[in-house]
Protein backbone atom coordinates (compact mmCIF):
# COMPACT_ATOMS: atom_id res chain seq x y z
CA UNK A 1 0.00 0.00 0.00
CA UNK A 2 2.85 2.58 0.99
CA UNK A 3 4.36 1.82 -2.58
CA UNK A 4 0.97 2.17 -4.25
CA UNK A 5 0.44 5.63 -2.49
CA UNK A 6 4.31 6.51 -3.16
CA UNK A 7 3.37 6.28 -7.07
CA UNK A 8 0.00 7.89 -7.02
CA UNK A 9 1.63 11.00 -5.55
CA UNK A 10 4.88 10.56 -8.08
CA UNK A 11 2.70 10.80 -10.90
CA UNK A 12 0.35 13.04 -10.05
CA UNK A 13 2.53 15.72 -8.35
CA UNK A 14 5.70 14.62 -9.91
CA UNK A 15 8.64 14.91 -7.44
CA UNK A 16 6.45 14.86 -4.28
CA UNK A 17 8.12 16.34 -0.89
CA UNK A 18 5.58 14.43 1.46
CA UNK A 19 6.44 11.36 -0.02
CA UNK A 20 9.91 11.66 0.68
CA UNK A 21 9.53 12.31 3.97
CA UNK A 22 7.68 9.90 4.76
CA UNK A 23 9.96 7.73 3.67
CA UNK A 24 12.76 9.05 5.18
CA UNK A 25 10.93 9.90 8.91
CA UNK A 26 9.67 6.25 8.69
CA UNK A 27 12.76 4.84 7.89
CA UNK A 28 12.02 3.19 4.69
CA UNK A 29 15.35 3.83 3.17
CA UNK A 30 16.40 0.21 2.03
CA UNK A 31 18.86 1.50 -0.67
CA UNK A 32 20.75 3.63 1.92
CA UNK A 33 24.49 1.58 2.53
CA UNK A 34 25.47 3.75 4.87
CA UNK A 35 28.78 4.69 3.33
CA UNK A 36 29.77 6.58 -0.33
CA UNK A 37 29.35 3.31 -2.90
CA UNK A 38 32.48 2.04 -4.04
CA UNK A 39 32.01 3.58 -7.62
CA UNK A 40 31.88 6.72 -6.40
CA UNK A 41 34.22 6.81 -4.01
CA UNK A 42 37.28 5.35 -6.51
CA UNK A 43 35.77 8.10 -8.97
CA UNK A 44 36.25 11.21 -6.53
CA UNK A 45 40.18 9.42 -5.55
CA UNK A 46 41.23 10.06 -8.78
CA UNK A 47 39.76 14.08 -9.20
CA UNK A 48 42.91 16.34 -8.69
CA UNK A 49 40.92 19.69 -8.73
CA UNK A 50 39.41 20.03 -5.41
CA UNK A 51 37.69 23.43 -6.47
CA UNK A 52 35.13 21.89 -8.94
CA UNK A 53 31.79 23.07 -8.48
CA UNK A 54 30.07 19.92 -7.53
CA UNK A 55 25.86 18.81 -7.56
CA UNK A 56 24.70 15.86 -5.93
CA UNK A 57 20.50 15.87 -6.81
CA UNK A 58 18.31 13.63 -4.38
CA UNK A 59 20.90 14.16 -1.55
CA UNK A 60 19.57 11.51 0.98
CA UNK A 61 22.23 10.65 3.43
CA UNK A 62 24.51 12.59 1.36
CA UNK A 63 27.74 10.50 2.26
CA UNK A 64 29.29 11.22 -1.14
CA UNK A 65 29.30 14.80 -0.11
CA UNK A 66 30.66 14.02 3.60
CA UNK A 67 33.42 12.13 1.78
CA UNK A 68 34.39 15.32 -1.03
CA UNK A 69 34.25 17.83 2.66
CA UNK A 70 36.91 15.00 4.28
CA UNK A 71 39.22 15.04 0.99
CA UNK A 72 39.51 18.80 0.27
CA UNK A 73 36.56 19.89 -1.99
CA UNK A 74 35.93 23.63 -1.35
CA UNK A 75 32.26 23.48 -3.63
CA UNK A 76 29.53 21.27 -2.68
CA UNK A 77 25.67 22.16 -3.33
CA UNK A 78 23.29 19.15 -2.41
CA UNK A 79 19.98 19.36 -3.38
CA UNK A 80 16.77 17.19 -1.90
CA UNK A 81 12.71 17.60 -2.19
CA UNK A 82 12.16 16.14 1.66
CA UNK A 83 12.40 18.71 4.00
CA UNK A 84 12.89 15.84 6.71
CA UNK A 85 16.37 15.12 4.59
CA UNK A 86 17.63 18.62 4.50
CA UNK A 87 16.66 19.70 8.00
CA UNK A 88 18.90 16.57 9.10
CA UNK A 89 21.69 17.41 6.72
CA UNK A 90 21.96 21.13 7.45
CA UNK A 91 22.25 19.88 11.27
CA UNK A 92 25.02 16.90 9.73
CA UNK A 93 27.40 19.47 8.07
CA UNK A 94 26.87 22.53 10.42
CA UNK A 95 30.77 22.96 10.67
CA UNK A 96 31.23 22.05 6.76
CA UNK A 97 30.68 25.22 5.18
CA UNK A 98 31.94 24.06 1.84
CA UNK A 99 28.75 22.01 1.52
CA UNK A 100 25.59 23.55 0.48
CA UNK A 101 22.43 21.81 1.58
CA UNK A 102 19.31 23.35 -0.22
CA UNK A 103 15.81 21.93 -0.47
CA UNK A 104 14.14 22.00 -3.84
CA UNK A 105 12.67 20.28 -7.18
CA UNK A 106 15.16 18.96 -9.23
CA UNK A 107 13.36 20.10 -12.39
CA UNK A 108 13.24 24.17 -10.93
CA UNK A 109 16.49 24.23 -9.56
CA UNK A 110 19.25 27.02 -10.76
CA UNK A 111 22.41 26.82 -11.17
CA UNK A 112 26.09 26.08 -12.89
CA UNK A 113 28.16 23.32 -11.80
CA UNK A 114 31.11 21.50 -13.40
CA UNK A 115 29.85 18.19 -11.66
CA UNK A 116 27.15 15.99 -11.17
CA UNK A 117 27.89 13.24 -9.00
CA UNK A 118 24.69 10.88 -10.15
CA UNK A 119 23.76 7.93 -7.28
CA UNK A 120 20.32 6.23 -8.91
CA UNK A 121 18.74 10.11 -8.21
CA UNK A 122 17.75 9.09 -11.99
CA UNK A 123 15.59 6.03 -10.93
CA UNK A 124 13.90 7.58 -7.53
CA UNK A 125 11.35 9.79 -9.71
CA UNK A 126 8.35 8.66 -11.91
CA UNK A 127 9.87 7.47 -15.42
CA UNK A 128 7.34 9.70 -16.92
CA UNK A 129 9.64 12.73 -15.80
CA UNK A 130 12.78 11.01 -17.44
CA UNK A 131 12.70 13.23 -20.84
CA UNK A 132 13.56 15.92 -18.82
CA UNK A 133 16.38 14.85 -16.97
CA UNK A 134 18.96 15.05 -19.57
CA UNK A 135 18.17 18.25 -21.17
CA UNK A 136 17.86 19.87 -17.24
CA UNK A 137 21.32 18.16 -16.83
CA UNK A 138 22.53 20.23 -19.67
CA UNK A 139 21.04 23.32 -18.50
CA UNK A 140 23.19 23.36 -15.00
CA UNK A 141 26.49 21.89 -16.20
CA UNK A 142 29.13 24.60 -17.66
CA UNK A 143 30.69 23.90 -20.76
CA UNK A 144 32.83 20.53 -20.58
CA UNK A 145 30.59 19.49 -17.72
CA UNK A 146 30.13 16.01 -16.44
CA UNK A 147 27.47 13.53 -15.04
CA UNK A 148 29.38 10.90 -13.25
CA UNK A 149 28.02 8.17 -11.30
CA UNK A 150 26.29 5.47 -11.04
CA UNK A 151 21.89 4.01 -12.80
CA UNK A 152 20.41 1.14 -12.80
CA UNK A 153 20.62 -1.53 -15.53
CA UNK A 154 17.65 -3.61 -14.43
CA UNK A 155 13.69 -3.75 -14.75
CA UNK A 156 12.76 -4.52 -10.91
CA UNK A 157 9.34 -6.98 -10.42
CA UNK A 158 7.74 -4.36 -8.40
CA UNK A 159 6.74 -1.10 -9.16
CA UNK A 160 9.43 1.37 -7.79
CA UNK A 161 10.80 3.91 -6.42
CA UNK A 162 13.00 2.89 -7.47
CA UNK A 163 12.21 2.23 -10.93
CA UNK A 164 14.67 0.63 -13.28
CA UNK A 165 16.10 1.04 -16.62
CA UNK A 166 18.35 0.17 -19.29
CA UNK A 167 21.16 1.20 -21.40
CA UNK A 168 19.37 1.58 -24.51
CA UNK A 169 16.68 3.33 -22.69
CA UNK A 170 19.64 6.22 -21.19
CA UNK A 171 21.18 6.45 -24.75
CA UNK A 172 18.21 7.15 -26.06
CA UNK A 173 17.33 9.97 -23.56
CA UNK A 174 21.02 11.46 -23.86
CA UNK A 175 20.49 11.99 -27.48
CA UNK A 176 21.61 15.28 -28.27
CA UNK A 177 22.24 16.18 -24.70
CA UNK A 178 25.34 14.59 -23.65
CA UNK A 179 27.97 11.98 -25.47
CA UNK A 180 28.29 9.01 -22.89
CA UNK A 181 32.52 8.63 -22.21
CA UNK A 182 31.74 5.59 -20.12
CA UNK A 183 28.25 3.70 -19.89
CA UNK A 184 28.93 -0.01 -18.86
CA UNK A 185 28.51 -2.59 -16.28
CA UNK A 186 30.26 -1.61 -13.04
CA UNK A 187 32.90 -3.70 -12.07
CA UNK A 188 33.30 -2.37 -8.40
CA UNK A 189 29.51 -2.66 -7.17
CA UNK A 190 29.32 -3.81 -3.47
CA UNK A 191 28.75 -7.27 -3.52
CA UNK A 192 24.52 -6.75 -3.27
CA UNK A 193 24.09 -4.72 -6.34
CA UNK A 194 26.89 -6.82 -8.28
CA UNK A 195 25.57 -7.25 -11.75
CA UNK A 196 22.62 -4.41 -11.44
CA UNK A 197 24.47 -0.85 -11.93
CA UNK A 198 26.04 0.77 -14.87
CA UNK A 199 28.39 3.11 -14.33
CA UNK A 200 27.95 6.60 -16.21
CA UNK A 201 30.69 9.12 -17.01
CA UNK A 202 28.55 12.01 -19.50
CA UNK A 203 29.99 14.34 -21.05
CA UNK A 204 28.17 17.62 -21.74
CA UNK A 205 27.46 19.05 -25.31
CA UNK A 206 27.95 22.42 -26.37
Amino acid sequence: MFYEQGFFYLQNMELNKEYWDSRYSEGDIGWDIGYVSTPLKEYIDQISDKSLKIFIPGGGSSYEAEYLAENGFTDITVLDISNEVVSKLKNKFTALPQVNIIQGDFFKHEGKYDLVLEQTFFCAFNPSLRNKYYPKMKQLLSPKGKIVGVMFGIEFDKQGPPFGGSEKEYRELMEGYFTPKTLELCYNSIPKRQGNELFIILQRLD
